[in-house]
């Protein structure tokens, strides 16, 4: 029997639900839902019942062709929303126009309910919603709900909408007390909706409504008051501007209203204020001067995202100028009678903040800057002297890093003096001397030391030509040109020992007799890594003039010996460590310029690789310049700027200590800032440091009593 009656099932077939007679139990279950979403009272639509509906929906979507229903369920979902939209919740809020509160609670009120209608509504056609409108890529069923009330709502009554929000705005902003959290959950639909809604529907009107309310407000204002009553208003506006950012508005409404505030007090009635400023003695900045620091923040914040925004090769070439640009055009003026310097200390400050956060590295870009302009050529542009003027003036507000830029200037300066790019030294001292003037001898000291040594080096340059003129003996077998450079003036560089060709060693020689005939207890230091070389290829081709360094030109002469060397021969003929070794011989083997063939011919350099004379290599041009690895050397000139700054603070403890001869701990912090901030800003834990740092080389002693006592040393 059992049996049987499973067969019986099995043989039953599912109903086809005719869709007339399908929409028509459906449409019971939305009118309830939709009743119960206006509180109205509705029997209660047991789960079962939900169940049934849904079932139905499921059925008259998964029923075969011509009897599937999904696209006409679809549209007769819309239908139902915007029949809803129009019968009913229309109808509602245009009743409530004329009062700004009972227009907004309906507003509110309506928009709840909706929510939760098209939440409950959608869950009955989750089926529809899961896979026929996910596969034909429709809107989904609570986009069209939400939707219908944004295009036949909304849309219709937003002008009314927002003259409602505005006018309880300029309630409030004259006194009167008005419901903000109906106000929060008013402009929180406007976001719902869509934020570009609030920003294009609400927000641009309430900062239009905004300015003018305070134009009107600060006109009288400024005519009624003194400049500190008129500055002390501004403040409360400004503050409870903001506190309404924070009861209702958008957070992103707070930095356009600050603006609007800011223009309409200062900006439209700039000669006003410049008027009464005049004719007042006593007045109070500070807010001004708050609020032009924080508009050149502000403006070169947005122009170094703009720099941002391009290639790498034209950042820099932008950069610095964009920086300059706007130093210039926000130079504080004499117009404040004895108040300048407020403002000059709102610039300063503003541009630090830019230059350590939005131009990392502004030293070196500044160093390359005038180093472009000195050799004038900077991309497209035609540069005169003035910018020189512009970015000495710029350096007084980057004082923190004025001495690395001071590094990186002496570090191109030695490049255009060394390799005589074309530039005279009364230019350079008059670069020099606009420097000097506006930061002291002891910036520049070292730089104008370094013009000096090349003019005396050419002097004896030229003596050096007589001596060798005069004395056939010592006539060294190739040309020589040597350069004195004192030491500790010039930037030190990385130099290694090499066993130099007897060619070379004989010009040392011939010089050194020279040098030591006309000088008296001074010793020569040879730096062959500054030194230039020109050496003659005999090509199969044709010859070319190479410009090498005198490292890479050690390294080719050993090829006039012999053709081919493995690299453990070269080593061991020239005596140079591993590392400066692979540098001389990557830049002669693997580069654009391939003087020497290596095997194999891969682009590192390795203790096993053998390396030939390249008779073969060619050039378009007669004369060319093989440049070394390039070698980023910042972290280097930092560290000698913090070793130059740890003398400075030694010779300011022991100048102190000095004269005074026992000093408290905080007084000698005290005065060891006072004499240093002209030069640099001390750190105070690196002056402790500095103090404990003496007195393990007794030049202090602490007192046996008062440990925060110090007493010096003769």
């Amino acid at each position: 029997m059992k049996g049987v009656l499973r067969q019986f099932l099995v043989v039953m077939e599912r109903k086809i639900i005719d869709f007339e007679q399908g929409w028509e139990k459906i449409q019971i279950g939305i009118t309830a839902l939709k009743r119960k979403s206006e509180c109205l009272h509705v029997p209660v639509l047991l789960a079962q019942h939900t169940i049934d509906i849904y079932t139905i929906v499921y059925r008259m979507c998964t029923q075969k062709s011509p009897n599937d229903f999904s696209w006409p369920l679809y549209q007769k979902y819309c239908e139902t929303m915007e029949e809803h939209m129009n019968s009913t919740v229309l109808p509602a809020l245009s009743e409530k126009r004329g009062d700004e509160y009972m227009l907004l609670r309906e507003l509110v009120e309506r928009w709840s309910n909706h929510k939760t209608f098209v939440k409950s509504v959608s869950l009955l056609f989750l089926y529809l919603d899961r896979f026929f409108i996910f596969r034909r890529s429709l809107l989904s069923l609570e986009e069209v709900g939400l939707g219908c009330f944004r295009d036949l709502v909304y849309n219709k009554l937003q002008c009314k909408i927002r003259e409602a929000v505005l006018a309880l705005v300029d309630r409030e902003r004259e006194g009167e007390d008005i419901d903000t959290k109906l106000m929060k959950q008013v402009l929180e639909f406007y976001v719902e909706i869509g934020e570009e809604r609030y920003e294009e529907d609400f927000e641009s009107f309430m900062l239009k409504d905004t300015a003018s309310y305070y134009s009107c407000k600060a006109s009288s204002w400024i005519q009624e008051g003194s400049i500190d009553d008129y500055l002390l208003k501004f403040e409360e506006c400004l503050k409870k501007e903001k506190e309404r950012v924070t009861h209702y508005l958008h957070f992103s409404s707070e930095p356009n209203l600050v603006k609007v505030v800011e223009h309409e007090f200062f900006f439209v009635h700039e000669n006003q204020l410049l008027e009464k400023t005049h004719s007042e003695k006593q007045i109070s900045l500070a807010p001004i001067a708050k609020i032009f620091k924080q508009r050149v923040t502000e403006e070169g914040g947005e122009d170094n995202k703009a720099i941002n925004d391009q290639v790498a090769s034209a950042k820099e070439q932008v950069l610095i100028r964009k920086v300059i640009e706007l130093h210039e055009k926000y130079m504080v003026i004499e117009c404040f009678q004895n108040h300048s310097t407020l403002f000059y200390k709102a610039l300063k400050r503003a541009f630090e903040r830019l230059c350590s956060k939005a131009v990392a590295g502004s030293d070196e870009l500044l160093a390359t800057f005038c180093d472009k302009i000195i050799l004038k050529r900077w991309g497209s542009e035609v540069l005169s002297d003035e910018d020189i003027e512009k970015v000495v003036t710029f350096l007084a507000y980057i004082s923190d890093e004025k001495y690395l830029f001071a590094e990186f200037y002496r570090k191109k300066l030695t490049l255009r003096l060394l390799l005589n790019r074309g530039v005279s030294d009364d230019h350079e001292r008059s670069i020099l001397t606009k420097l000097k003037q506006q930061h002291g001898g002891q910036f520049t000291f070292k730089m104008e030391r370094m013009v000096t040594d090349l003019t005396l080096s050419r002097e004896n340059q030229t003596s050096f030509k007589e001596y060798v003129a005069n004395n056939h003996v010592a006539k060294p077998e190739i040309g020589l040109t040597v350069t004195l450079l004192t030491t500790g003036i010039w930037p030190s560089y990385k130099t290694f020992g090499i066993n130099l060709p007897s060619e070379m060693v004989k010009c040392v020689e011939v010089f050194k007799e020279f040098y030591e005939k006309k000088t008296k207890g001074r010793k020569l230091t040879w730096i062959h890594s500054l030194g230039t070389c020109h050496v003659n290829g005999l090509f199969d081709q044709k010859p070319i003039e190479l410009i090498v360094s005198t490292h890479q030109a050690v390294v080719l002469l050993l090829f006039n010996t012999r053709d081919k060397f493995s690299y453990i021969d070269i080593q061991t003929q020239l005596n140079v460590g591993h590392e400066d070794l692979v540098g001389l011989l990557h830049s002669l083997s693997c580069c654009k310029y391939k003087i020497l063939t290596k095997e194999p011919a891969t682009e590192t350099v390795s203790r096993t690789d053998v390396f030939e004379f390249n008779s073969k290599f060619t050039a378009r041009m007669c004369r060319i310049k093989i440049p070394l690895r390039h070698v980023d050397d910042r972290k280097k000139f930092i560290e000698n700027v913090d070793k130059d700054r740890r003398y400075a603070i030694d010779a300011a403890i022991v100048k102190i200590m000095k004269g005074k001869k026992a000093l408290g701990h905080q007084q000698l912090v005290s005065e060891c800032v006072g004499q240093l901030s002209r030069m640099f800003k001390p750190d105070i834990k690196a002056i402790k440091i500095r103090i404990d740092d003496l007195i393990t080389r007794d030049y202090l002693e602490r007192d046996m009593e008062n440990p925060n006592m110090f007493r010096y040393l003769a």
